[in-house]
């Protein structure tokens, strides 16, 4: 799947048509102005709260059958045309859930979804269960990590360095130092913060490992990362 505009999908018709006609009449105008305020101005809201709105997600996605990568595609690609971010919610929670289903050719549609109305509430859930599920699933896609780290747009270079975070054991070390240390001038508050919180995350798993990359590269982080990467430690 290298298109990424949304493929035909009876299955994303079905479930749009119903999302599009349970969200709204779940909304509150004053709880969306909070919601709003909360995000920056990110993106409009109807007012769900995330409870309730996995409650009526589940009442949408009642009876559906199982999708395959087209028709994970197909909705997510629809929910993230809309413009409220509750769709954009149920988008990354249906991938979450069915990432196991998509190859690695849906990378590109992951990336569409990283830099469509970004920031770092949809941002951080799809680098770290859809693009880290798709590479853990096919190695192969490292290598499209290592050119990501290097984008302009900040959140696809924090994609990149958030993608190996519930790896644990599995993470590539030598890759998330390596990005850690391309990135490590970034301007970004977002950027910094993900070298930090990348780093803290694999700390966990090898504290000392992380202790010694600081302990030799720390002139070259931002303060804003040091404090992150050794916060547990």
């Amino acid at each position: 799947m290298t298109d990424t505009a949304p493929p035909a999908s009876a299955l994303a018709d079905t479930v749009l048509e119903r999302l599009t006609t349970v969200y709204p009449a779940a909304g509150n105008p004053f709880r969306a102005q909070e919601m709003v305020a909360y995000m920056k101005g990110a993106a409009p809201f109807l007012g769900i709260r995330t409870p309730e709105r996995r409650a009526l997600s589940r009442t949408v996605l009642d009876g559906t059958p199982r999708p395959d990568e087209t028709d994970c595609a197909a909705i997510a690609l629809r929910c993230f045309a809309l413009p409220e971010r509750e769709y954009h919610y149920f988008a990354v929670d249906y991938l979450r859930r069915h990432v196991k289903r998509c190859s690695s050719g849906f990378l590109p549609v992951a990336r569409r979804l990283v830099t469509t109305v970004s920031w770092w509430d949809t941002v951080d859930h799809l680098a770290a269960h859809v693009v880290g599920g798709l590479v853990a699933a096919d190695p192969a896609l490292a290598g499209e990590m290592d050119v990501w780290i290097d984008d302009e747009d900040l959140w696809v270079a924090r994609t990149a360095l958030l993608h190996q975070l519930r790896y644990k054991d599995a993470t590539d070390a030598d890759r998330l130092f390596a990005h850690c240390l391309r990135r490590s001038a970034h301007p970004d508050f977002f950027v910094r913060k993900a070298i930090g919180w990348s780093l803290r995350e694999y700390g966990k798993t090898a504290p000392a490992e992380v202790r010694a990359f600081v302990a030799a590269h720390g002139s070259r982080l931002s303060p804003l990362s040091v404090r992150e990467a050794l916060k547990n430690l």
